[in-house]
């Protein structure tokens, strides 16, 4: 990414070497052929072309004023587009320069290629803007803690020294120097060092508010650089990365697969990129210090059923080959009857995940989704305070699709506020785009549940495929065959329609037209979040609530295409079948879309524009090796598309880990390892591959915290019903303390199967060869029905409606103790630090002295003034008594002696204050005790 052959510093300059270079513009030029003569030339080329000459290029500073100008003749085709985005440019950069702000352009030495805008903003607008903003600067040093929390802080600072980045001079980075600091707002006087005051971060974001808002006359309304690199007046616009001491500091310390056991330098990250990307990867930082315990507790969780496996009374029963429980075939005329002996590691590995201590982790689960949050906000609060965004306003800008839609509703005279003169859009710009948009997710979620349909259709006809092979290995592994294969290809449909899902996501929110940034990239977050959502959950809702449930019974059946069963759950429960589906889907999205997609993705965009750039440019033109600047590095990175994908994988991600984490434990484990290196992928992503983003101010991560509060909140709801109804854990206890013999386990399996006479199947059904004899009367099959010498043969029982009603009872105790747990949790666990409170009390304490000391600095100022007043009155009355025994023959009437007329009362600057409005008093005392009642 650097040029090592040139000062890494000249490269962030101008041509003079030291006007930084705060921002940049790229756009793409067709050079036209050019020759210079006389003004006689200049109207053949105006006849010969049909248009006015394009705009000379200015003159330097320097001069060049005598040199002929350069006459532009078109050789080909005109382009009347090319014209006209030439003219915004002008009327753009103008605009740029009259606010104040430097620029430096590239000479158009080829015939075409990029042309690069170098932008500077000089001390003035820089401190006209930072008063505007009201950037606050340290001006004072509160008292650093002392007694027992202080020592407390000191030891825990030293236990955690190992795992901290070495950051050098951290008190000038962010929380130390904060954290002990107080706040006054900038002012432009007093400041010693003008170059270095504003970091670049600072620098970049106040010029990218210039480019944001711009007063467009071609167009009559506003628009933004956003606006015209959208219409292609403009390529990209972005700030340069700033090759000095903090960016390879972040690059060793931080974007570094080796750096991941430290802590994230994140005051050093939102120096360098800005708050909101400095808080995405504190809150990631959060979540990932958070699921050690979530996976230490889930590990052992695991490894209780791993211990607890050969003890478990279900699964003997199940293994053990004396009971000799029959059972009906699993399909139609190719399926034999089978013996549930045959299943015996299928339930064995379904009590490693079904067992009594998946309970509490679910519940404690959802508690430490509670913890979670709340601690994120006291995080949050915490930044908030050292990074000075209490208080802060959000910047509201147009949002691309707003402007457009204003500007063509302008240009075609259709609103136009009477009463205020505003610009607005009506309902009728907005309904069709409402319209279409409703539609369109409902049709997105016709497609998702279609593509887990077509995969249910292949698990039900492979599997009848393989039933009928004459190969009794491949009859042997059919359900884990099918099982494997359909997971996978549920995995590339995912990873398929999340990629259109995004992009129907952002053409969705451009329909509905939002007024601003804000809102556009919330309702695209929503509208994405509720696709993928949808996406990557469909067939693990599937597998959860549904697979099984609609299949019937032998005898009654229920048929897809009147060929075909529906599929059930294996003889160990559908828990099991939930695990895998949701490891695999976990892990594959974890591992081939979060991580190979992002590192092989970009690597494919930049190959592409390298090789689209190499054939558009002339060949016979050869860019001289050791000439790049870091404005042509920069643009060869991939440009920045927001943070809206990193919170998604990790919002999905959060998902996996809380809503079905009752059937799969070790789900935080997974999630945890895969962050460690997300966070150091991401990193190194943002510092060599990415350009650098705009640093934008933010005080909370946005409409993300409210969907991870919903879904907290979610799965409390989907893992009471995963116990209930998927798990067999509600069956077990009713058996054991309502139909057990013993108040033990023993005869649980007998209790579950129900019985079937192989008589009352349907003509065609029976198995066609029977490897188990002719003299099976009855078969088992796994539901709570009546048998066949009942008088209501294969209704439900009694024992169903049992179980059913103590699994709903379930579900309404769980989620209400837990709920209200989780509330408990929140109301306990304060939103604010104690220590942040108490320097916001220091803070509010040192504002009411500086206040005091002002108004007492003023007050003598004052005084002093009126005490200097009174004695120059006294001399002058002293010499008037002193004239006044002269003759008053020498003095006309109406006419004042000439020493007699004081001087005009010069008016100091410290006492011109418009804010006091009372009328200022002669008397030195009776003005101080009026101050001192403020």
């Amino acid at each position: 990414m650097m040029d090592m052959d040139q000062d890494p510093r000249k490269r962030l300059c101008f041509a003079d070497g030291r006007r930084k270079v705060d921002y940049v513009l790229v756009y793409h030029y067709r050079k036209r052929s050019s020759v210079r003569g006389s003004p006689s030339q200049h109207r053949l080329s105006i006849i010969s072309n049909g248009s006015y000459p394009l705009g000379v290029e200015e003159k330097d500073q320097e001069g060049r004023k005598d040199e002929p100008a350069e006459v532009v003749v078109d050789v080909g085709p005109p382009d009347p587009a090319d014209g006209e985005k030439i003219m915004i440019r002008e009327e753009f950069e103008g605009n740029l320069k009259d606010a104040g702000l430097e620029i430096e352009h590239d000479k158009e030495n080829k015939a075409h290629g990029h042309a690069f805008i170098r932008l500077h903003a000089p001390w003035q607008v820089l401190s006209r803007e930072a008063e505007f903003l009201k950037i606050k600067v340290p001006t004072k040093k509160l008292r650093e803690e002392k007694g027992l929390a202080a020592t407390m802080n000191e030891v825990w600072r030293k236990l955690n020294q190992p795992f901290q980045p070495k950051v050098p001079h951290q008190e000038n980075l962010g929380n130390s120097r904060m954290s002990h600091c107080y706040f006054w707002p900038f002012c432009r006087y007093n400041i010693k060092s003008k170059d270095t005051f504003f970091d670049n971060a600072t620098r970049s974001r106040i010029v990218s508010l210039y480019c944001f808002a711009h007063e467009s006359a071609l167009f009559f309304c506003l628009t933004g650089i956003t606006t015209l690199i959208a219409n292609g007046v403009y390529d990209s616009a972005f700030p340069l990365h700033d090759v000095s001491f903090f960016f390879f500091l972040l690059h060793d310390e931080w974007a570094r697969y080796g750096a991941f056991y430290k802590y994230q330098p994140v005051d050093l990250i939102r120096k360098y990129f800005g708050e909101k990307i400095g808080l995405y990867f504190a809150w990631l930082g959060v979540y990932t210090q958070l699921l050690i315990p979530a996976s230490v507790v889930g590990i052992i969780v695991f490894f209780y059923g791993w211990a607890t496996v050969e003890t478990n009374i279900p699964s003997q029963e199940m293994c053990d080959e004396d009971q000799n429980f029959t059972m009906c075939p699993l399909c139609d005329r190719a399926c034999d009857y089978w013996h549930l002996s045959t299943a015996c590691g299928t339930a064995r590995a379904s009590h490693l995940f079904d067992n009594p201590a998946t309970v509490f982790f679910a519940i404690f689960m959802s508690l430490w989704a509670a913890m979670f949050l709340e601690h994120w906000k006291r995080r949050q609060i915490s930044l908030n305070y050292s990074w000075d965004l209490t208080g802060m306003e959000e910047e509201e800008v147009h949002s691309h699709t707003y402007i457009v839609t204003l500007c063509y509703s302008l240009l075609t005279s259709v609103c136009l506020d009477s009463c205020t003169g505003h610009e607005k859009l009506t309902w009728r710009d907005r309904l069709p785009g409402y319209l279409i948009n409703i539609s369109s997710i409902l049709f997105m979620f016709g497609v998702t549940c279609s593509a887990v349909f077509s995969v249910i259709i292949y698990r039900i006809t492979i599997s009848a495929l393989m039933a009928m092979s004459s190969d009794p290995e491949v009859k042997s592994n059919v359900r884990v065959t099918v099982t494997a294969t359909a997971v996978i290809i549920n995995l590339v449909v995912i990873l398929i329609l999340d990629e259109i899902y995004g992009m129907v996501a952002a053409w969705l929110t451009e329909l509905e037209i939002p007024k601003t940034e804000t809102n556009f990239e919330e309702r695209l977050i929503l509208k994405a979040f509720l696709l993928k959502f949808m996406n990557a959950y469909a067939p693990i809702f599937y597998v959860a609530f549904f697979k099984g449930r609609f299949a019937g019974r032998p005898g009654d059946y229920v048929y897809v295409f009147n060929d075909y069963r529906m599929e059930e759950c294996a003889p160990g429960g559908c828990l099991i079948e939930l695990c895998i589906q949701l490891s695999i889907i976990m892990l594959g999205k974890q591992l081939i879309q979060n991580n190979v997609f992002e590192i092989g993705i970009p690597k494919l965009k930049k190959l592409c524009r390298t090789l689209k750039d190499k054939e558009r440019a002339p060949k016979e033109i050869v860019e001289q090796p050791g000439r790049r600047q870091q404005w042509h590095l920069d643009y060869d990175l991939e440009p920045f598309d927001g943070l809206t994908p990193e919170y998604m994988e990790m919002i999905i991600q959060f998902g996996f880990v809380s809503l079905f984490v009752a059937s799969f434990p070790l789900a935080p484990l997974f999630a945890l390892l895969n962050n460690v290196i997300e966070i150091r992928l991401d990193a190194k992503k943002f510092v060599t591959e990415l350009r650098r983003p705009d640093a934008i101010r933010a005080k909370d991560i946005g409409i993300w915290y409210n969907i991870l509060s919903g879904l907290g909140k979610f799965s409390v709801i989907i893992n009471a019903f995963v116990i209930s109804f998927t798990s067999d854990f509600i069956p077990r206890l009713v058996y054991q303390y309502m139909y057990s013999e013993t108040g033990t386990m023993h005869g649980f399996i007998n209790h579950t199967l129900s019985y079937f006479n192989v008589s009352n199947f349907k003509p065609g059904t029976v198995p066609s060869i029977s490897s188990l004899g002719k003299d099976i009367t009855f078969c088992r099959y796994k539901d709570y029905r009546e048998p066949p010498w009942s008088t209501e043969p294969y209704q439900f029982s009694k024992q169903y409606w049992s179980v059913l009603a103590a699994r709903l009872g379930f579900v309404i105790l769980f989620q209400n103790l837990v709920i209200t747990m989780s509330m408990l949790v929140a109301w306990v666990i304060p939103d604010v630090p104690k220590n942040i409170s108490e320097k916001l009390k220091k803070e509010k304490t040192l504002l009411v002295d500086v206040f005091l000391n002002e108004e007492k600095e003023k007050l003598q100022l004052i005084q002093s003034l009126f005490s200097r007043d009174l004695t120059q009155e006294q001399q002058e009355e002293l010499k008037v008594s002193d004239q006044t025994s002269l003759p008053l023959q020498q003095t006309q009437p109406g006419q004042l002696p000439p020493t007699s007329s004081p001087a005009p009362r010069t008016r100091p600057r410290a006492a011109s204050f418009s804010q006091f409005t009372r009328q200022m008093s002669m008397s030195p005392r009776s003005d101080i005790t009026q101050h001192t009642a403020v």
